[in-house]
């Protein structure tokens, strides 16, 4: 029985993609959530059930980022130096998937070798899963977006699926690690379970994305006007300078570092809060349970959101909402319904973010076309892609540095006023300051409206050149 053919979207570009197609592209983000949700939590599995000191976590984090700046930017560099003929970016969702689901494990297999042998050991391991594995993963698979289809109707679907992909993972960890992990005894072989039955997860995610992507704008019964063609590699430095001179290439980077910043202390902020504030780590679960309704609510909209005001706007509702809760949580911070439901208003403010994120550098890697005449399409995610790693390690940091501050002692019985007030402050105060400052920046972003006319001017130049 043959597909009913494919139409055109709004803009008359042919559509590409099929259910089966979201859906395999899709769990890719999942295996990428997963890893980095699980780093969100490696704080409080460091701090409560290995026993190590949270000043030295945190500034452990810290230095795996500024790694992850450099690896970024090789990889970006490795992938947009292929040979030409060959795939770029769908062989690393194995090469890296696969190794990943097998570090996830080793992240808990923590050894009681001393204070500076675990510092070492956490080290290496958050090096290799974050810096290497992750980022020879996330790359190549971001760059999949703009390649896959020429469509923005579709990258923004494309968008969609991803981000609820993804929040499923995040969702596992902030609903069903704390209380399967206490379930199975609460200590680290517990933690090293989980991981193992995790990272088993992981990689098949890899082998699903791996056999479904493709490299090029097509499909079967569809013909394609435009096809993705091997463009002139300039020098990594050069490259790296033009996209700082893309202005809304930078905003993408800068309100993508901040919206993961406050997806890295959502990840970890949740238990201490309701270990310290509540009385009960197990609340978290139920938190996350909370979380499910205004994710779907969040997912269900932010299409018919897209279509009415469009992806800035979109974001400049959400980032108002995100703040107006914050704001409001300030003054019920000890109310476990409060927090739960101001919590969960912020929760629907980071979907659309989630959601928009790909569409918004593909629409920066748009305007290096216009700009420059070149793409760099790999480059041009690999550094926005540091921008997301840096802000959730950011956020897990944070957390660290403001429980070190107080003197955070994991084995006392309640709480001193000092570390509530480090935890209200890494778990409101901050994402509240970090919305403001991404409303602000997204207002600035009018590429929206003028993309349409700058891809008529691109290809009124290809057609002289041809």
């Amino acid at each position: 029985m043959s597909k009913k053919p494919l139409g055109k979207d709004k803009f008359g570009v042919q559509k590409v993609m099929r259910v089966k197609d979201y859906f395999g592209d899709a769990t890719g983000q999942f295996a990428l959530n997963a890893m980095s949700t699980l780093v969100g939590q490696l704080t409080y599995f460091y701090t409560d059930k290995v026993g190590m000191a949270a000043g030295a976590i945190a500034t452990m984090f810290i230095v795996c980022k500024i790694i992850d700046a450099f690896t970024d930017l090789i990889m970006g560099n490795i992938i947009d130096h292929t040979k030409p003929g060959k795939e770029k970016y769908r062989p690393w969702l194995l090469k890296a998937g696969i190794p990943a689901g097998i570090v996830m494990v080793l992240m808990f297999t923590v050894p009681k070798i001393g204070d500076m042998g675990q510092i070492i050991y956490v080290t290496i391991t958050n090096i290799l899963l974050t810096a290497v594995l992750y980022t020879a993963m996330a790359i190549p698979y971001n760059s999949l977006m703009t390649v896959r289809t020429n469509s923005q109707e579709e990258r923004g679907i494309m968008g969609t699926w991803r981000a609820a992909t993804g929040y499923v993972a995040g969702m596992i960890f902030a609903i069903c690690m704390i209380p399967i992990t206490n379930a199975l005894g609460g200590n680290q072989n517990a933690w090293i379970k989980f991981g193992f039955i995790m990272g088993i997860i992981v990689i098949l995610a890899a082998l699903i994305c791996y056999a479904t992507s493709r490299e090029t704008a097509t499909e079967a019964g569809a013909v394609v006007e435009v096809k993705e063609e091997d463009e002139e590699v300039i020098p990594f430095k050069e490259a790296l300078g033009k996209l700082f001179h893309n202005k809304y290439w930078v905003i993408v980077l800068v309100v993508n570092l901040l919206s993961c910043i406050i997806y890295g202390l959502a990840a970890g902020a949740g238990v201490y809060y309701c270990k310290w504030i509540f009385g009960n780590d197990n609340l978290v679960g139920v938190l996350g349970g909370i979380g499910m309704i205004p994710t779907l609510l969040g997912f269900i909209l932010v299409g018919p959101m897209i279509k009415k005001l469009g992806v800035v706007k979109t974001l400049l509702v959400s980032f108002a909402m995100g703040a107006g809760a914050n704001i409001l949580l300030l003054f019920t911070k000890d109310i476990f319904i409060c927090y739960a439901l101001f919590g969960s208003i912020t929760t629907f403010a980071t979907i659309p973010m989630m959601c928009l994120v790909g569409v918004m550098t593909a629409m920066s890697i748009d305007y290096n076309e216009y700009k420059y005449g070149v793409r760099m399409v790999a480059i041009s995610n690999s550094a926005s892609s540091f921008g997301g790693k840096v802000g959730s390690g950011l956020g897990t940091s944070i957390i660290g540095w403001f429980l070190a501050a107080v003197g955070y002692d994991a084995a006392q019985t309640v709480a001193p006023a000092a570390t509530k007030m480090a935890i209200y402050g890494f778990a409101i105060v901050t994402p509240l300051v970090i919305f403001v400052i991404m409303f602000i920046l997204v207002s600035k972003f009018d590429l929206e409206k003028t993309l349409p006319a700058m891809k008529e001017e691109i290809a009124k130049r290809k057609a002289q050149n041809a």
